[in-house]
């Protein structure tokens, strides 16, 4: 029985994944944080940005 659960613990298949599935989930909520601390930035240059593109009329 102590073999088999030594061998559960040991075993390392599928760790990988979970592991990638953490750093997507890490960086993502990196990238949340930094739009939300910018955000009042963002809008101003995408607003600024639709004024010179937008024709005069």
């Amino acid at each position: 029985m102590m073999t088999k659960l030594m061998g559960f613990l040991k075993d390392e298949t599928g760790q990988a994944m979970t592991e990638y599935g953490l750093i997507i989930a890490l960086v993502a909520v990196g990238v949340i944080i930094a739009l939300t601390a910018m955000g009042g930035q963002l809008s101003t240059l995408f607003n600024s940005l639709v004024a010179k593109l937008t024709p005069a009329t």
